[in-house]
């Protein structure tokens, strides 16, 4: 006779089943996507397409700027890293035609005093206070330093040929803008440089993670999109635009201004409409001759609310906003990096079923070991699929071992493994709060700046390590 008892195990063992088909299913649509991608980079890397550029640092350093350039620095309570930013800047970029454009607002004195202190007497600084309270939007504020600039250009009768875009945490390399500068030169009208995050001592769980995140998308799908033809989405840091495909895209917005002043990611979306607008883009990945990239570096959050917020904004801004404000493209390789690209959401519920069903399984081997419920057998199709993952899972294991160690060393490549199950949860944690934003736009509530509090800077650690050198290419 069947017990209550019985009926809930039998329960527990239907819905079992169907979370291991939805999770299968999707984890191995996923890692068939991720495959896909690998392929063309190891035929990229086969056919000498994926290499990376042998360039003299110090060169890039000195080399004139083909025409004057703008940075553009937006700033909201960034006093604790701010003149450290501008400060290592205007050492490491040494050129006469470069001015630096700092937007601030009105109600954070103290990160208008650390652009002052940062800028010193430097007179290559625009200090540029927005005309309202902060914060807007990142956006907003590169929309008045681009008024700034459009200001700048009117009184002194000079234009300038790009716009490179940093934040106020960053360390930028010496090489970076002499880089942006020849390509733009060579007829690019956008160049995007990799990100490079920095290790952090005591902090290695949560705060380095990004490492391994970063080394791969920068060193590997970055590199395949380019070669597809696909738009390149703009990190935001390390990359630059040409004036005149702003222009357009001012023209295109019968706008004044390029940004949409309520994106959250208008750093992707830019990359994307210079694409749009049959602009050229380019990503650029180049070592000096000290083996080290060519990148900018930063130290990311490194607390679990921190980076939550932050990949909640990116995850809202891609795959939620970005499906609204960009749409899709007819083209096969734009399709496929967009749905990449916008993935989010559907990862965080395949990995939180993959959680509840880790959760059931154990549940069920105890209650099989104590002999309370018979084991039930997969079938030939759920057992194929498993396997399947299985092995996908150690590939992916491996490729993100190899990239970490040959930017970080092998203690680091060993950590990114064991960071897996970090990532994943804070995918579904971004991945969920994003959707409860989202909803909460959709009835009306106001976009701000959700940004993230910067409180070190790697121009100033205490604690040096080593830079981090590639091994081969």
């Amino acid at each position: 006779m069947v017990t209550g008892d019985w009926t809930g195990w039998q329960l527990l063992a239907v819905v079992q089943h169907e979370l291991l088909l939805f999770a299968g299913v999707f984890f191995l649509l996923g890692a068939l996507d991720d495959l896909a991608v690998d392929a063309v980079w190891l035929w990229l890397k086969a056919r000498g397409k994926a290499e990376t550029l042998r360039v003299d640092r110090e060169s890039l350093r000195t080399r004139p700027l083909g025409a004057p350039v703008a940075v553009f620095i937006p700033a909201w309570d960034e006093a604790r890293v701010l003149a450290s930013t501008l400060s290592h800047m205007l050492r490491a970029w040494p050129h006469d035609t470069l001015t630096v454009f700092v937007g601030v607002y009105p109600n954070d004195p103290a990160t208008l005093a650390a652009a002052r202190v940062g800028a010193g007497d430097d007179p290559r600084v625009r200090i540029t206070v927005l005309p309202v309270p902060g914060p807007t939007t990142k956006a907003d504020c590169l929309n008045a330093l681009y008024l700034s600039l459009k200001e700048d250009e009117r009184a002194s009768g000079r234009r300038f040929a790009a716009i490179a875009f940093q934040d106020a945490e960053d360390m930028v390399d010496r090489g970076a803008l002499g880089l942006i500068d020849r390509e733009i030169a060579a007829g690019a009208d956008f160049v995007q440089l990799p990100v490079e995050p920095v290790p952090q001592s005591g902090r290695r769980w949560l705060g380095s993670h990004y490492c391994e995140e970063f080394v791969e998308a920068h060193g590997k799908a970055m590199v395949v999109r380019g070669a597809l033809g696909a738009a390149l989405p703009a990190a935001g840091v390390g990359c630059a635009t040409g004036c005149d495909i702003l222009e357009a895209l001012c023209r295109q917005r019968d706008e004044p201004v390029p940004f949409e002043p309520q994106s959250l990611t208008e750093d992707y979306e830019l990359g994307l409409a210079v694409g749009a607008l049959g602009g050229t883009g380019r990503f650029v990945r180049a070592k000096g001759e000290d083996g080290r990239l060519i990148a900018t570096r930063a130290y990311f959050p490194s607390s679990l609310a921190a980076i939550v917020r932050q990949k909640t904004r990116w995850i809202h801004g891609i795959a939620l906003q970005g499906w609204d404000r960009t749409g899709w493209s007819a083209g096969p390789a734009e399709t496929w990096m967009r749905l990449r690209d916008r993935r989010g959401p559907l990862v965080a519920l395949v990995f939180l079923a993959g959680y509840v069903l880790l959760a059931l399984t154990l549940l069920s081997w105890g209650a099989s070991a104590v002999g309370l419920v018979e084991p039930t057998p997969l079938s030939p199709f759920l057992a194929a699929i498993l396997m399947a993952n299985l092995a996908f899972f150690a590939w992916r294991v491996a490729w993100r071992f190899a990239f970490t160690a040959r930017v970080y060393g092998i203690a680091e490549g060993l950590r990114a493994v064991l960071r897996i199950p970090v990532a994943n949860v804070i995918a579904i944690m971004a991945g969920w709060r994003a959707l409860a934003a989202y909803v909460r736009t959709l009835a009306g509530r106001a976009i701000e700046w959700d940004k993230t509090a910067h409180d070190r800077h790697p121009a100033n650690a205490t604690e040096r390590r080593p830079e981090a050198k590639e091994v081969g290419t």
